[in-house]
């Protein structure tokens, strides 16, 4: 009989989700990892070696270290749901002229939905995964807060996770450092295990190549979308490209046009094949809206709240005043952000806690 019950953890084979594994062992649960398949690496035709979380060997290296400690281990395909739910919005949300949050709809959508119901299958009370970030219920509610790394802090992609699936679960890396954990890693037997590297693109593309990746999904329509324009501020034509699903909101890089001083993609006209180029001020907002909104810190969002809301996973965040407004959330920022792109997250905080988020917005509405 376990110390503290049955416990099924995400393990990916990367050091993050196996410290977590042993972390939870040790501490004496029972521990059920299981990985979730939710691409065929093979067939991605990049042509690259995959080193991403998940693929065959990080499958086996997961499977390795829970046999290791006597632990079971099982393999949980999702290619099915994965392939409808986050690469068809992926490609979806650029043709509408937007830029996705993969990862957001996974943890929403995907994998939290799966491990719970296989928790349910096998009895476990609990799941946990490698997420540098903290859960606690206070007053009747569950909340997301940041983790103790902030370099790490992983809590801008959990907005989206409900209360019943909150409250069931852990992180338990939420009050370490990085640096800790690799120290874990070093001293748990498994010699390879510290010196893993992190994975930081899409694990889907995993060279990072996102305009390959739509070419091969639908070379036709960007066949169709090629001698696109890039038009000024004022209207202007600057020049042509290949297609607008391959440029984002404050892009500068790789516009693929020189003008002689920095241009940014300040907007994205689907309909027209039109990319807007513009100066930095250009960029510059004070007024964001956002759909879908999830609220974890509170019920629901009744008059006005002081918040400090990060547009982007690295954003340090702006403090701003959020209201709801049409069924939307309105943002009023209390200085000006630059680069609010359309399809990204917009996440509100309270210090360290998550009150909620929502997906960014064109204002006003179009199709």
């Amino acid at each position: 009989m376990s110390k503290h019950g049955r416990i099924l953890v995400a393990m990916s084979g990367g050091v993050d989700s196996s410290v977590t594994a042993l972390m939870l062992h040790e501490q004496g649960y029972e521990v059920i990892g299981v990985t979730m398949k939710t691409w065929d690496y093979a067939a991605g035709g990049t042509g690259k070696r995959i080193t991403g979380c998940c693929d065959l060997d990080s499958i086996n290296d997961a499977r390795d270290l829970a046999v290791s400690r006597g632990f079971h281990h099982m393999i949980l395909d999702l290619r099915g749901e994965f392939g409808p739910k986050i690469i068809g919005n992926f490609t979806s949300e650029y043709m509408a002229g937007r830029t996705p949050n993969p990862c957001v709809l996974c943890n929403t959508f995907i994998k939290w939905e799966a491990l719970l119901k296989r928790a349910d299958m096998l009895e476990c009370e609990l799941i946990a995964t490698g997420h540098y970030a903290n859960v606690r219920e206070e007053g009747g509610r569950w909340v997301v807060s940041k983790g103790k790394d902030h370099d790490k802090d992983q809590s801008y992609v959990l907005w989206g996770l409900e209360q019943k699936n909150l409250a069931r679960t852990r992180f338990p890396l939420g009050g370490f450092k990085k640096t800790e954990i690799r120290q874990m890693a070093a001293q748990s037997g498994f010699p390879n295990l510290a010196g893993k590297s992190d994975s930081y693109e899409i694990c889907f593309i995993p060279d990072n190549d996102y305009r390959a990746f739509l070419r091969r999904k639908d070379p036709e329509a960007f066949e169709r979308l090629a001698h696109g324009k890039f038009v000024g501020t004022d209207g202007t034509v600057l020049g042509e490209h290949d297609g607008y699903p391959f440029f984002t909101i404050g892009q500068r890089k790789g516009l693929g046009i020189a003008l002689g001083k920095p241009m940014y993609v300040t907007e994205i006209i689907p309909g027209s094949n039109t990319v807007v180029l513009g100066e930095k001020e250009a960029l510059e907002k004070q007024t964001a809206w956002v759909r879908d909104p999830n609220f974890q810190k509170v019920a629901i969002l009744e008059g006005e709240m002081e918040t400090v809301t990060k547009i982007r996973y690295k954003d340090q965040g702006t403090p701003a005043t959020i209201s709801m407004e049409g069924g939307r959330v309105r943002v009023d920022f209390h200085a000006k952000v630059s680069g609010i792109a359309p399809g990204q997250s917009a996440v509100f905080y309270d210090g360290e806690d998550v009150i909620g988020g929502g997906f960014l917005d064109r204002d006003p509405i179009q199709p």
